[in-house]
């Protein structure tokens, strides 16, 4: 989800030719939390039948299509313009991997939007004269075509490893547990492994206390997991009860 005072970037498909196309593009814009997409002139017209069973359930980025009648004003609000292109068509801009654009995208100020041309011929000059910067992936350059849920995927999967619009955010990960929680834990299996004689001989015992502290301190348990070992061990901790059946 995007922040309040930066919103997602907005994906722009410039006169898109199938509605198949659409709706896989609306899915890979889904799988990676994007939801705003804006529609330059679709060939075929708007709503088009063909894109919600190719959409795959991502019916709210659908629903809430935009359609213009030029790219410009598709752009009209966004003060960062990014264009998807193999070839620079003669227009000198920064050129940037789907990578690094996505690293640039959440430090500008205001809208952002990056362009997908058509699937047969790709973007027009005048449309790549409207960006700023020019993302180009580094494809093979012998066969260099994407088709268009392809492209959008692509970008939406850098943007998601390198912006937190759309990956989880921190709290929402539950941190490692406390060193104190971590540390019962670990005197809590000791003191279950020491009458059955787990530390013997005595000569070892300082290094094997000292391999199973690294055992279980690498995983980074949080409080619930720790909690959880800590349930497992006093269960086993306990004689055996009559079953239930």
């Amino acid at each position: 989800m995007a922040k309040a005072d930066h919103p997602s970037p907005v994906i722009v498909l410039v006169r898109p030719q199938l509605g198949e196309n659409i709706g896989k593009a609306a899915r890979a814009m889904l799988n990676f939390g994007l939801t705003e997409m804006r529609l330059v002139a679709p060939r075929d017209g708007w709503p088009n039948p063909s894109a919600g069973p190719a959409a795959a359930g991502a019916d709210i980025v659908l629903e809430k299509a935009q359609v213009y009648e030029t790219t410009a004003d598709a752009v009209a609000d966004c003060a960062n313009v990014y264009a998807t292109t193999v070839r620079k068509r003669g227009v000198t801009k920064v050129v940037q991997t789907p990578e690094e654009a996505a690293r640039d995208i959440p430090r500008q100020q205001g809208r952002s939007a990056i362009l997908f041309g058509p699937e047969r011929s790709g973007l027009e000059t005048q449309d790549v004269a409207l960006a700023r910067t020019i993302i180009t992936a580094p494809i093979n350059p012998e066969f260099g075509s994407l088709n268009l849920a392809q492209a959008v995927i692509l970008v939406a999967y850098e943007l998601s490893k390198h912006d937190d619009l759309t990956m989880p955010t921190q709290e929402k990960v539950l941190p490692p547990a406390p060193q104190e929680e971590l540390d019962g834990l670990i005197a809590h299996m000791e003191a279950m492994l020491e009458p059955r004689n787990y530390f013997l001989p005595e000569g070892r015992a300082e290094a094997t206390r000292r391999t199973l502290r690294g055992v279980l301190t690498k995983p980074g348990w949080n409080h619930l997991e720790v909690r959880t070992l800590r349930g497992v061990l006093s269960s086993l901790g306990r004689a055996p009860g009559p079953r239930g059946d």
